[in-house]
């Protein structure tokens, strides 16, 4: 039996698995152990939201690592009510409020049959990306074709037990309860106040990831009833249950669009259960050991609380284990536009950053710390980092925690995910690709002169990272920002150049035929300073050194690019090219 983790990694995601195998093994010894997420296709589906389902992977992967068998059920919660129309949607799909999920047209110019479709196809397919293996469980199809009839019929006999349960909560906590139910959480912080524009944002999206956010609990004038029916008339839940008959399973329900009529419970397939009542009836009906939730179930009346009760006391089964997960926050979330100003999906990320630096993230952290993705330049520095730690992990130096996530991020028990063959730092081709503008001949000279001893004889090589940081530049740095090569001299500027501005250029010029490497343009750019200080190129920086060389590179920046800054010089230099660099320095 493989036994990868058991003793050598000690992370977050192996101290669960402990955890979920000895419950597995006591509640049902020798079955599959049943990892859960539930997702709603509402809308786009965030990374906020990808946290419900990379928590519960990661924990069923290790479990398969170790040998057993090991199900991670995904449940599209598409059976919810639609809730409201979202921004830059027609207005008058309003129409549609109150329909199940599945029975909503697309969103116009879509090729899917219906709302969730639409959106549960890209996060399928970034979940592919991501090697993330799950059996969807559709509960449009559960409900409509009688799976959970039974469970329906029980709950509706038990209704005053259930009742009596919810109304121990009820007073504790009714207006923290509507605020965010079902496991998409409002984050801590944002009733701190302590959250940007971009968190708070996230925050919202989080909030309105559940199509049964503020859904009623089933109590109606007539008592109570678990049991909520979509209208045959105008298939929405509008409707109020009147009557019901336990022996004859008989239903009478009006609905604000006039109709009203009684159905046989024991028959009907167009209504669903109260998300309260539902979420602990899926637990039971699939032996469900590990599954977490957002950090709104922290409250006293929230759906997971509640749930643990109505699983026990009336269905008979058991809560799952599960961690709280914090919220996932996004850096440069404002230049986002392909959401329509939203938070972005796992696809967008997956457009700009590699599957493994992606699961890196989750992995990472323990589900109740909250963490950034970034989107903004921060993503540079999370690149070095994610770089530092595979020059660790070749070495043997790295930490095991260190060592765990790594090996989380990079492969699951199926079998290593894709990667780039040749990973070139991404600050250094985004900024090749910012010059070039995606010009593939001279992308490829430019990254072949980086290191001429072992040079770059392809792109493929360097893919799909290069195509990550093209898209990056290309989507998510503003126009202002982009990096814009002068086509001739600043003569001016050159004509009103002192003698120790120009010392330095020729300087610079003489070296650059002996230095033209991303490691010798280095030493030449940070030397030429020192040199004119009477020092050795390799000498240590003083402040004052420091100081020079802050002058001259912001006199190349100008003189190359019109700015004060700008990417990495020996980058920019390389980028440039020799010849075009004397010109425009005035040799």
């Amino acid at each position: 039996m493989p036994n990868v983790a058991q003793s050598t990694e000690t992370d977050w995601v192996s101290r669960f698995a402990d955890e979920v195998i000895a419950e597995a093994e006591r509640r049902a010894p020798g079955k599959p152990i049943v990892c859960a997420s539930g997702l709603s296709p509402s809308g786009p589906i965030h990374l906020g939201n990808l946290r419900e389902v990379m928590t519960p992977h990661l924990v069923a992967d290790e479990i398969r690592r170790r040998g057993y068998d090991c199900v991670h059920l995904l449940s599209w919660d598409d059976y919810d009510r639609f809730r409201k129309v979202p921004a830059g949607i027609d207005p008058s799909w309003d129409e549609h409020i109150g329909k199940p999920l599945t029975s909503v047209p697309a969103p116009p110019g879509s090729s899917h049959a219906n709302w969730a479709e639409h959106f549960k196809a890209p996060m399928t397919e970034a979940l592919g990306q991501l090697g993330i293996e799950f059996r969807g469980v559709s509960q449009t199809e559960q409900y409509t074709s009688g799976v959970y009839r039974e469970q329906i019929l029980f709950a509706m006999r038990e209704r005053q037990r259930i009742d009596a349960i919810l109304d121990r909560y009820r007073t504790k906590d009714k207006a923290g309860d509507q605020a965010g139910d079902k496991k998409k959480a409002q984050p801590k912080q944002q009733q701190k106040g302590k959250l940007d524009e971009a968190d708070v944002a996230a925050a919202e999206a989080a909030a309105e990831g559940s199509g049964a956010a503020g859904e009623d609990d089933g109590t109606a004038a007539a008592g109570y009833f678990p049991y909520k029916p979509y209208c045959t008339v105008c298939d929405r839940d509008l409707t109020t249950v009147t009557a019901y008959d336990d022996e004859t399973t008989e239903l009478s329900y009006t609905c604000a669009c006039g109709h009203g009529e009684t159905v046989r419970l024991s028959e009907h397939n167009r209504g669903k259960l109260v998300w309260k009542v539902d979420w602990p009836m899926r637990w039971a009906y699939e032996g469900v050991v590990f599954e977490p939730s957002g950090v709104d179930h922290s409250s006293p009346g929230s759906s997971f609380v509640v749930g643990g009760q109505i699983v026990k006391e009336i269905f008979g089964g058991e809560q799952p284990i599960g961690p709280m997960y914090a919220f996932v926050g996004i850096s440069g979330m404002a230049k986002m536009s392909s959401s329509k100003g939203g938070v972005p999906t796992a696809a967008e990320a997956l457009e700009i950053m590699e599957a493994p630096l992606l699961r890196w993230l989750y992995a990472r952290r323990k589900p109740n710390q909250s963490f950034k993705i970034a989107f903004d330049q921060e993503i540079q520095r999370l690149y070095d980092e994610w770089d530092a730690l595979e020059r660790k992990v070749a070495d043997g130096s790295v930490q095991p925690a260190d060592a765990a996530a790594y090996s989380r991020a990079v492969r699951t028990a199926a079998g290593e995910l894709p990667r780039t063959p040749r990973p070139l730092p991404y600050r250094t081709l985004a900024s090749v690709v910012d010059i070039t503008t995606g010009h593939d001949e001279q992308t490829l000279r430019i990254l072949r002169d980086l290191d001429p001893e072992n040079p770059v004889t392809s792109l493929d090589e360097t893919r799909p990272r290069l195509d990550k940081a093209e898209r990056w530049i290309t989507t998510q740095v503003p126009v202002e920002q982009r990096t814009r090569v002068r086509e001739e001299p600043d003569t001016e500027a050159l004509a009103q150049l002192g003698d120790t501005e120009r010392e330095s250029l020729r300087l610079l010029l003489d070296g650059l035929d002996e230095h033209w490497s991303l490691d010798g343009l280095t030493t030449l750019v940070y030397g030429v300073p020192k040199v004119q200080a009477g020092l050795e190129p390799d000498a240590k920086p003083t402040p004052e050194l420091k100081v020079a060389q802050r002058s001259f590179f912001a006199l190349l920046y100008q003189l190359l690019v019109g700015r004060d800054t700008g990417p990495r010089l020996p980058t920019l230099l390389l980028a440039v090219g020799a010849d075009r660099v004397r010109k425009l320095l005035g040799a």
